[in-house]
């Protein structure tokens, strides 16, 4: 069983975002760039799979300009066998349907029984294009899973998700699409050998005017503002009376 990663290279989580006040967008200018953490996740979800015997052949996909084989570079370094690059020109502006398009063509190209990616990129949060890829291929779909284990004869997995009232299990019929959340696994980290053997591991480049996908923008972003964290200030309570009287005085209640 083939499985495919989709990943994606973002801003640093750990670096401040900053604004540019003319264009009203991220700068991404200088900024330092990773792989988001939720594929981080998802890629060592995979190599568990390839280590135990149930997968034959892990394969990461990412889609960018050129910087973004970097990102793919880590992938292989921390295991994967092999990457696909998606290059597009730089003010192309990719939303979750373009996304969703342009993966599901790899996946029916590579006929791949299950597709393990993060819930959500943590730049834009928008959470849609495992949705999207489940709908546009009719794979199954298992959101936010915090547990994961394949079956014996390897037709179908067992899933656990965390909803309001509990942990939800789900079985899945393969192919699949599962979106991880943070707690099923802790990412390994790529060796130094390693690094140098993923120099040398098949990184196939396919331009995106290739795959005949319509890439038209369905949404616009009008602007972005910095969330003012800065100017919040927290105060302890002792007693839920207490937090009333605070909500009162905040015009809150």
């Amino acid at each position: 069983m083939k499985v495919i990663i989709p990943i994606k290279r973002v801003l640093d989580p750990y670096t401040q975002a900053r604004v540019d006040k003319q264009t009203q967008m991220v700068d991404l200018t200088n900024a330092k760039m990773a792989m988001n953490p939720f594929c981080e996740i998802a890629v060592e979800e995979a190599l568990k799979l390839k280590e135990s015997g149930a997968a034959s052949e892990t394969i990461a996909v990412s889609i960018g300009t050129d910087k973004t084989v970097d990102t793919l570079r880590t992938a292989l370094a921390m295991g994967v066998d092999r990457a696909i690059f998606i290059k597009t020109d730089g003010d192309l502006d990719l939303q979750p349907l373009h996304l969703g398009k342009i993966l599901a063509s790899i996946i029916k190209r590579e006929e791949v029984g299950l597709v393990i990616m993060g819930k959500q990129a943590v730049d834009n949060d928008n959470n849609q294009t495992g949705q999207i890829i489940s709908g546009l291929l009719n794979y199954s779909l298992g959101t936010f899973i915090s547990k994961f284990s394949l079956s014996d004869d390897a037709q179908s997995i067992e899933v656990s998700r965390e909803i309001d009232s509990g942990i939800e299990v789900r079985k899945l019929n393969l192919p699949a699409i599962v979106t991880v959340d943070l707690r099923l696994n802790e990412p390994r980290y790529a060796s130094l050998p390693n690094i140098m053997k993923a120099r040398s591991k098949p990184l196939e480049t396919i331009e995106l005017s290739s795959l005949d996908v319509d890439v038209t923008p369905r949404v616009k972003v009008i602007s972005v503002e910095e969330s003012g964290t800065k100017d919040r200030a927290a105060k302890q309570v002792s007693s839920a009376k207490e937090l009333l009287e605070e909500l009162t005085q905040m015009g809150v209640l």
